[in-house]
């Protein structure tokens, strides 16, 4: 089903319900996917209440949920507001495409499309940015997803294997090769305790009382998960080994503060002609009445069985 309903202020937004789902987007202003729920359930999204029905600001308002950003992170096009009513186009019955005013200042314009499976919690997420401009313009399309508090998010690490050795016991020189990379932003304090590096996962706990921390992963393994109140989000999406990606080759960052969690997937670094355009994909489900995750048995037990990997 897609309708239109009013949510926390703002009178027309489009709603996607699968009857065992609902997504909730804004039309007067982003778009923001703004609610990610089972009907009647927990809203795995932040939602700033001082934020909510309201459009026009002269300056970008965080408001919560997904936002469309550009990357490389800077003070002028990533902050550029979407303060303003967005165009919506039906794509059938579970499915929207959402199209802000074009950014004529940066020669940029975004599209979201959202498609939610008939039947199950699954979400396609469709980023598009297209050079409208007159010159070539670098970038990447980025997709930060602002979740409520009180949660902990799961990050899986690459697959272990063993130092091997003697050089004679390598299959090839990759043996002794990295296979994965963690970038640290300069508020990153390694005696943080809302970090735990396990063996196999990398967990961040948000918590009220502390301020902003930030990582960034290359990521091969294709999921990322967040746990709150008994539900979990998960965000699947797909690294690119030939690509350049921004940030010292970040394909997905995470950052929390007093607020909120977000989780952040970004597409690959390019340089658009005018009239080209960049992508970005990423896939949702949620779960609910899931136990607690704390540990990294918790994962093994509870999640990867829901995940089926």
């Amino acid at each position: 089903m897609l309708d239109t309903v009013e949510y926390r202020g703002w009178k027309s937004n489009t709603r996607l319900s699968n009857g065992t789902v609902e997504l909730i987007v804004t039309n007067e202003v982003g778009p923001r996917v703004i609610c990610y729920r089972a009907p009647g359930g927990h809203n795995v999204m932040k939602n700033y209440d001082e934020m909510m029905g309201k459009a026009g600001e002269a300056e970008w308002q965080i408001r919560g949920g997904l936002r469309f950003w550009l990357a490389p992170e800077d003070m002028t096009r990533t902050y550029a507001p979407d303060n303003s009513r967005v165009q919506v186009t039906p794509l059938g019955q579970f499915a929207a495409r959402f199209t802000p005013p074009e950014e004529t200042q940066y020669g940029v314009q975004k599209v979201m499309e959202l498609r939610l499976e008939d039947a199950g919690s699954r979400v396609h997420v469709k980023l598009r940015v297209t050079n409208t401009g007159q010159v070539a313009t670098t970038l990447a399309p980025w997709g930060p997803t602002v979740m409520a508090p009180g949660g902990v998010e799961i990050l899986p690490l690459p697959a272990k294997y063993n130092h091997p050795g003697d050089p004679k016991n390598a299959r090839h020189p990759g043996d002794f090769a990295p296979n994965q990379s963690v970038i640290l932003w300069p508020y990153f304090d390694f005696t943080d305790d809302r970090w735990t590096f396990g063996k196999n996962y990398i967990f961040l706990r948000q918590n009220p009382k502390k301020g902003p921390t930030k990582i960034g992963l290359a990521h091969h393994v294709p999921w990322v998960a967040y746990w709150n109140q008994g539900t979990v989000f998960v965000k699947r999406f797909t690294r690119h080994d030939w690509a350049e990606y921004p940030d010292m080759g970040t394909v997905y960052q995470t950052f929390t503060n007093e607020d909120m969690l977000e989780m952040e997937t970004v597409g690959a670094l390019c340089t658009l002609q005018p009239g080209q355009h960049a992508e970005l994909t990423e896939c949702w489900e949620l779960f609910t009445g899931v136990p607690e995750i704390k540990t990294e048995a918790d994962v093994e037990k509870v999640l990867l069985p829901l995940l089926n990997v």
